[in-house]
């Protein structure tokens, strides 16, 4: 086992440096819509779909 382990530590350590980044885009993204931001980083004006990603007040 620790053999496998040894001759697969730069995959491991490259996956572990993936998994963390994708993670902390999830809760910047989760954090973003519990604010309120749009999320899409476009100006709405121009998007087909203006009228049905944000709600009307």
């Amino acid at each position: 086992m620790l053999e496998w382990f040894a001759s697969n530590l730069s995959t491991i350590v490259i996956l572990a440096v993936i998994l963390f980044i994708v993670i902390l885009d999830i809760v910047y993204l989760i954090k973003s819509k519990k604010k309120g931001k749009n999320l899409c980083g476009c100006n709405c004006s121009g998007c087909s779909m203006k009228n049905q990603c944000h709600s009307r007040k």
